[in-house]
């Protein structure tokens, strides 16, 4: 998100007055992975600003600043202050059976969905699987819900809407000793990047391709899902 931020303008400095920081810790971001608990505020100033908001910086910290909380440690005895606590964090697509997952909304969607984008390039450098979840008007969709030749083994998968949308799951096992389910990420990284980083776009594109979604269809919601297959 902070490469985000970057491509859109921005430079570290700017950046780190948003998360009221300094730019040697925004360039941790890249160099040391730190950055974990300015996730939401940044995603949040990154959806304004793709979104065509504000680009002032002190409205942007201030947008920053409800989702900026620093951790701390109970209070020990002897002590009348909490002390700030160390924030650690590990990508959790590393281990076997444990996933990452992000969803986005309609509204979000129209932006590029950017904040599904790293769950794919965390997952393809792990060389994962990754699956998704996909809501539109239930028209849109030119396979019979449910269909083995939209999604096989994935009858569960379809959930309908009483505002006529309808949600169809792809890319989850098919069952015992058929496979570990899931699609290639890096084969994903490689559409999102064809489709310049724009998540939905990318999954559009491949639901009309196979021949699942008409080509006008509007996608309301979308989640992604990422792992890495046991070895």
């Amino acid at each position: 998100m902070t490469q985000e931020l970057l491509n859109a303008g921005f430079t570290k400095k700017q950046v780190a007055e948003i998360i009221g920081r300094n730019s040697s810790l925004v360039s941790q971001f890249f160099t040391h992975h730190k950055g974990a608990s300015f996730v939401e505020a940044l995603r949040n100033v990154l959806q304004e600003v793709q979104g065509g908001g504000t680009r002032d910086t002190a409205e942007l910290k201030r947008l920053a600043a409800r989702d900026i909380t620093p951790r701390t440690r109970a209070v020990r005895p002897g002590e009348t202050v909490a002390r700030k606590a160390r924030v650690r964090i590990k990508d959790v697509t590393q281990t076997p059976g444990n996933s990452s997952m992000a969803r986005a909304g309609k509204q979000h969607i129209r932006s590029g969905a950017s904040r599904l984008r790293p769950v794919i390039q965390r997952t393809a450098a792990v060389n994962g699987r990754i699956a998704f979840t996909v809501r539109a008007r239930k028209s849109a969709f030119i396979l019979d819900s449910g269909s083995r030749k939209d999604s096989p083994g994935l009858r569960r998968g379809v959930v309908q809407r009483r505002d006529g949308t309808e949600e169809r799951a792809y890319g989850k096992s098919q069952g015992a000793g058929q496979g570990p389910g899931g699609y290639d990420a890096q084969e994903w990284q490689g559409r999102v990047d064809a489709a310049r980083g724009d998540v939905a776009a990318a999954v559009k594109t491949w639901l009309v391709e196979t021949g699942r979604l008409q080509p006008d269809a509007v996608l309301t919601h979308l989640e992604i899902r990422g792992w890495k297959a046991e070895d």
